[in-house]
């Protein structure tokens, strides 16, 4: 059996279940593998198991918000390669956490902007 080569795996965060369907489809299609979390619970619980290439955060989901997912990613020496998107409504916190993070896509996003995105970063991970 042939080695198959590694799969950049992307982490979503998004509460909204539509959404969070859409984000996976389009990241699947730019070749990543994914893991969904739909509250900032679940995702700090599934951190311990994963080190994703790629985040992708909305910023207001339950629990913990994602600018208090974005410090834990930060404050984790393993995730200091990780790519992390910011994908939100909230223009306000976006400009103020732009700084932290690799992108910023403005909800709604567009399914062709998003894979685009994931696909430039893909390789750079792979």
């Amino acid at each position: 059996m042939l080695n198959q080569p590694h799969k950049p795996l992307a982490f979503l965060v998004e509460d909204d279940p539509s959404l969070a369907n859409i984000f996976k489809t389009c990241v699947e299609k730019a070749g990543f593998e994914t893991v969904v979390a739909k509250d900032g619970a679940i995702a700090v619980e599934l951190f311990n198991q994963y080190t994703p290439d790629l985040f992708i955060l909305d910023l207001h989901v339950p629990v913990y918000s994602g600018d208090e997912l974005l410090k834990m990613i930060k404050a984790t020496p393993r995730f200091s390669d990780a790519r992390i998107l910011l994908a939100t409504a909230d223009a306000r916190m976006a400009e103020l956490l732009r700084p932290e993070v690799d992108f910023v896509l403005d909800k709604p996003v567009s399914s062709r902007q998003l894979i685009r995105l994931a696909e430039r970063l893909a390789p750079v991970m792979a």
